[in-house]
């Protein structure tokens, strides 16, 4: 990877951290568009592995930045993914806290935290899509789809459970 392309991925994961409201996973699709469809720097499923590797390892949840980088480009890689992710998105926020905190009372703030939910929410539903990609011809992972949706609207059961019966069902081999 030349410099200019490190730069390049450096600015466009820059752009993704203005757009990551709920996390920067919410910005997967793009991600996603970006890293595979467009440049060709991994595959499919090397987008996918290094999210679930990301998610499975303890730590924060940003984690999956750093290895689609290394996966990308190497140490520089992740240092530009990791940099561009973190720096625009942590600035923001300081600013915006202190700002907000200050008219925490007016109508204005409290319609911006009001909307947000929406905005969130369809993100987290476009990387669930993308993520799910790979398994959707089959009627098992439809099937934990349904399962998860309704029990996560209908019931008090905690989301990990849900996550377990996943690592349950690909542990058998059923995905």
């Amino acid at each position: 990877m030349t410099p200019i392309d490190l730069l390049g991925l450096f600015g466009h994961f820059l752009l993704l951290s203005l757009l990551a409201i709920g996390g920067a996973i919410t910005t997967a699709p793009d991600m996603h568009r970006y890293l595979v469809a467009e440049h060709g720097w991994i595959s499919d499923s090397q987008f996918t592995a290094s999210i679930a590797l990301a998610q499975a390892a303890p730590g924060p949840n940003l984690l999956f930045v750093a290895v689609l980088g290394w996966n990308a480009a190497g140490p520089l890689g992740a240092l530009a993914t990791m940099s561009g992710i973190l720096l625009p998105s942590s600035l923001l926020t300081l600013c915006a806290t202190r700002w907000g905190q200050a008219r925490r009372d007016t109508l204005g703030v409290r319609a911006f935290t009001a909307g947000m939910a929406p905005l969130t929410l369809g993100l987290l539903v476009a990387t669930s899509w993308v993520l799910s990609q790979p398994f959707r011809q089959q009627p098992v992972a439809w099937a934990l789809i349904a399962l998860t949706v309704v029990l996560t609207l209908r019931t008090q059961i905690s989301p990990l459970w849900v996550v377990g019966l996943g690592a349950l069902v690909g542990g058998f081999g059923l995905l």
